[in-house]
């Protein structure tokens, strides 16, 4: 029986945070999860392959220990193809119960049809005045 096909960790594809703000005048946001952390990333391809991203995913711990892990095809809605030497910025949220640690990373394919991924900056969420 033939493995699936892993996913490599492409040398040369790296996510920058660009920057995270707590933002507590975003409004309509559930009462469990009531801070707002607005995110900017960048995705730099300097690997010499053209790649295509596909989806990503995420996995939020909060203060107290729990996880929610939120995955899903597409990134804002786009699956974003990057040259070599090209990159694709975006921004996006993380709503919290409070203090939390967000870890992802994004995966998508090569020219050759290889698996790939490549992992985020840890996102520190930390709510001010909350201890």
């Amino acid at each position: 029986m033939d493995k699936a096909p892993q996913s490599i960790e492409l040398p040369g594809l790296e996510v920058v945070l660009d920057s995270l703000e707590y933002r507590p005048d975003i409004s309509n946001v559930p009462s469990e999860t009531p801070h707002a952390f607005v995110y900017h990333l960048t995705i730099r391809n300097n690997s010499n392959r053209t790649i295509r991203l596909l989806g990503r995913k995420w996995v939020v711990e909060d203060a107290d220990g729990n996880h929610r892990v939120i995955e899903g095809d597409r990134i804002v809605g786009q699956t974003p193809k990057l040259a070599p030497g090209e990159a694709f910025s975006y921004n996006s949220f993380h709503l919290t119960a409070g203090n939390a640690r967000a870890r992802g990373s994004f995966h998508g394919v090569d020219e050759f049809g290889n698996k790939i991924h490549v992992c985020t900056p840890v996102l520190e969420m930390i709510v001010p005045g909350l201890s």
